[in-house]
């Protein structure tokens, strides 16, 4: 099986902690060159400086704020001096939650922006390149909401549903380029997000944080929650040469836990 990635560049979106982090080592464990993107500078560095560099590799940073289109078009387009990029993470943080019906037509409207709209705009960005490689790969990271709603996540699921089928629909038209769109859907993983998630729910109910985990678990098959890298391996097969037939498909990484095939 082929999974080498030398001479792939690839851009790694919310590369700061948690699922973009994995995702940003697993690639360059795979032989690619890697950009990682997020707003925090210090921590971008010390990951770029633990990232295995061995022929020359020249992995760099941009931190930004991804909600910043004419920023993320402008840092971007300045790393392509550098080089095409082959493999795009299209990662970004959730809407906050909420019951769908509450949620002011606003928050709609922004959660479209920065999780479609944006990515559209770096997507034709990233296009060129790609095709001229005859090679790319874009995964975006969504959550299992796209196969079975999440209660009280309303402008989530209904936004994490329009990215799903931009997906599929990329997928149909740019698969003569050699281009593959994939969804990866992440289920409960150990992360920053959702430690704070976890602790949230502790203190609203006079609960521990043991006992709100140990509930959590109850309901997946596998009893447990995923580790960053676990998410990470998929993303590496999706993104490597063997995955050339694989494309416009969403990808549960959940153990078990969606409701749905």
């Amino acid at each position: 099986m082929n999974l080498d990635l030398t001479g792939k560049r690839a851009l790694v979106c919310g590369a700061s902690q948690g699922i973009g982090e994995a995702c940003a080592r697993q690639l360059a464990e795979q032989g690619a060159e890697v950009l990682l993107l997020a707003r925090s500078a210090e921590r971008l560095q010390a990951i770029v400086d633990s990232l295995p560099n061995s022929g020359g590799r020249r992995h760099a940073l941009l931190a930004l704020d991804a909600n910043d289109r004419e920023a993320l078009l402008a840092g971007v387009g300045a790393e392509l001096a550098h080089g095409d990029l082959h493999i795009w993470i299209n990662n970004t943080g959730g809407p906050a939650p909420g019951p769908a019906n509450t949620a002011a037509p606003e928050a709609f409207a922004a959660a479209f922006t920065q999780h479609l709209v944006n990515a559209q705009a770096l997507l034709q960005l990233l296009l060129p390149g790609m095709r001229r490689a005859g090679y790319g790969r874009i995964l975006n990271v969504l959550s299992t909401s796209v196969k079975q709603p999440i209660a009280n996540l309303g402008v989530s699921n209904t936004i994490r549903a329009a990215v799903a089928n931009w997906a599929k629909t990329l997928a149909s038209e740019l698969g003569p380029d050699g281009i593959t769109v994939n969804n990866i859907l992440p289920g409960l993983t150990r992360t920053p997000r959702l430690d704070s998630l976890v602790a949230h729910m502790a203190s609203q109910n006079g609960r521990t944080v043991e006992q709100v985990e140990a509930a959590m678990q109850a309901q997946i098959p596998l009893r447990r929650f995923a580790d960053p890298a676990e998410f990470a391996n998929v993303a590496g097969f999706l993104a490597s040469p063997a995955a050339a037939y694989v494309t416009g498909i969403n990808v549960p990484v959940d153990g078990g836990n969606t409701g749905s095939l």
